[in-house]
């Protein structure tokens, strides 16, 4: 059934559309500055430090925070644990945790139906559908007005005042992103310039690079890679993005078992924040775990047709894509 939401006022979209712009091109002009500081000297340890720290931990509060626990709560954990993910999650710049999940959820709900936010494949056939699929799934949808009614889809987490005030204090936690790898860079080294580098590479670029495997789950994951389950979508596993994502580009996995706190489901499916989880658990901060059993997960895989057979369908027009 498709669910009618009042259009928010004119005002509104123009001020969401100003601040998506910003946060889709900000932190390009920020990886093209940081390229060009080190154009000629390099880039320092202590740059690549706070980038790959900065994006270990605010993409851990997307994948373990806003996903799999706010999201699809594939597990529980204990209060503080709850606020910093929150924290962490809105510091990646992909909008307020209530809005972040609500969109989630509604893309389950019609995974690439009519009501799907980012679903690619809504533009045609051919390499031009495909091209304008892919565009719009990766970024174009976010550029678009997307009312998502939030009292249907996160009730639930709205009643928790922390949580909403830290959704509702968003702009102030991406800054905090930003300037936390600027204050370390500068006491790092001591220096200004220090300072400024640390902004570039573990703020803005960090931001940039986060952003596109992210989107990249939403876009390449629905139109190429494997798809061991049946569905009545296009999710697909996508092993580059599986690494690059913490676990999340195993996505056929994901749309699959999407309770489960575990994307990577078999042993070279690598999955780090399923790992991070099991920490987690195991130091008492996250219990509830769930993860479909071993005998449910092989009763779902789709049985392959020998290569002769699936090719003889192809031909025929009885297998698409």
């Amino acid at each position: 059934m498709k669910v009618s939401v009042s259009p928010p006022p004119r005002k509104s979209v123009r001020a969401e559309r100003v601040v998506t712009l910003a946060v889709v091109v900000g932190p390009f002009l920020g990886l093209l500055a940081a390229m060009v500081a080190a154009w000629g000297r390099g880039i320092s340890g202590i740059d690549l430090a706070l980038m790959a720290g900065m994006y270990a931990l605010t993409g851990l509060g997307v994948t373990v925070g806003f996903h799999r626990l706010f999201t699809h709560r594939s597990f529980q954990a204990v209060r503080p644990l709850k606020w910093a993910l929150a924290v962490l999650g809105s510091m990646a710049a992909q909008g307020p945790l209530l809005t972040w999940v609500a969109v989630h959820r509604r893309h389950h709900r019609h995974s690439d139906r009519e009501d799907d936010p980012h679903s690619p494949h809504s533009h045609g056939g051919g390499v031009r559908g495909v091209l304008m699929g892919f565009l719009h799934a990766h970024v174009g949808w976010m550029l678009k007005p997307h009312p998502t009614d939030q009292a249907r889809y996160v009730r639930d987490l709205r009643r928790d005042h922390v949580l909403r005030r830290i959704s509702d204090w968003f702009g102030a936690w991406v800054a905090l992103g930003l300037l936390l790898p600027a204050v370390a860079g500068g006491l790092l080294t001591g220096s200004w310039p220090g300072a400024l580098l640390g902004l570039l590479w573990g703020g803005l670029a960090r931001m940039f690079v986060l952003h596109h495997v992210t989107w990249s789950v939403n876009s390449v994951c629905h139109l190429w890679g494997g798809r061991p389950f049946g569905s009545d979508d296009q999710s697909r596993n996508n092993p580059l993005f599986g690494i690059l994502g913490f676990g999340e580009g195993w996505h056929n996995n994901h749309h699959a078992f999407p309770s489960s706190a575990r994307h990577g489901l078999r042993w070279w499916e690598f999955d780090l924040s399923y790992g991070v989880i099991r920490v987690l658990e195991a130091a008492g901060l996250a219990w509830g775990v769930r993860v479909p059993a071993p005998a449910v997960v092989e009763a779902r895989r789709v049985i392959r047709a020998p290569a002769r057979d699936r090719a003889d369908a192809r031909w025929s027009g009885a297998v698409c894509r």
